[in-house]
């Protein structure tokens, strides 16, 4: 039985991915900033193999107590989902620079930290993966405009998990930034392209399936590999 650590789990994606995992037999740590409001999970907590934890990707305090938690379980998968869109305000006309630096904080530091941070775990595992849940947003060949803070902290993301790849790839930790999918969320909106089941079963399958040649590439949901 594989052990999975998702962060924002008690919603979307996070949610769905919780869902897919134990529905596979793993076991599943499911992270959230508040725990005893995550009634979703709750009501899966009745499965042994559901573990919920308190996790505010945005406090360092947070990660450290939750990195504490876990030491000397191994972990088998890591996917940084917990993410924020960078607040309402990211124009040129109109820029909330405070949630652009949060945003950073979120989609790009909290991810390093927590994958760096679990090394010791993910070393205890015969096949460790991390997987960060990016954005084609973030994707430098792009040409779209608006949404400046979560569009660039999505593309330090990929970034740093590139990075981060090659460097933890000797040690056969794969690695990679994934793409969602437009999904149908509270961020996605209802005019997404596809549902939060579909989404969760892709990247099921993406992570089941990923290999030491994939590690390192910037991957869609049904596995297309995705221009930097």
């Amino acid at each position: 039985m594989e052990t999975v650590v998702i962060t924002g789990a008690n919603r979307g994606i996070g949610l769905g991915l919780v869902q897919v995992f134990l529905a596979k037999n793993a076991r599943v740590i499911a992270a959230c900033r508040n725990p005893e409001k995550a009634t979703a999970l709750q009501e899966l907590a009745q499965n042994s193999a559901l573990e919920i934890l308190p996790l505010d990707v945005a406090d360092e305090a947070s990660i450290t107590a939750f990195i504490a938690a876990l030491e000397g379980k191994p972990i088998d998968i890591l996917i940084n989902n917990a993410g924020t869109l960078g607040g309402d305000k990211q124009s040129v006309d109109n820029m909330d620079y405070d949630a652009w630096v949060q945003a950073f904080v979120v989609n790009t530091i909290a991810p390093f930290r927590l994958s760096v941070g679990l090394l010791a775990n993910l070393k205890k595992s015969p096949r460790p993966r991390i997987i960060s849940v990016s954005s084609q947003m973030g994707s430098l060949a792009g040409e779209g405009t608006g949404h400046y803070a979560y569009r660039s902290s999505k593309a330090a993301l990929n970034k740093v998990m590139r990075g981060l790849a090659a460097q933890l790839k000797p040690e056969g930790i794969l690695l990679c930034p994934i793409h969602p999918g437009w999904v149908k969320t509270d961020m996605g909106g209802s005019n997404a392209q596809i549902s939060v089941a579909q989404s969760a079963a892709g990247i099921y399958r993406l992570i089941d399936t990923l290999s030491a040649a994939k590690s390192g590439q910037f991957l869609a949901w049904d596995g297309e590999e995705l221009p930097w």
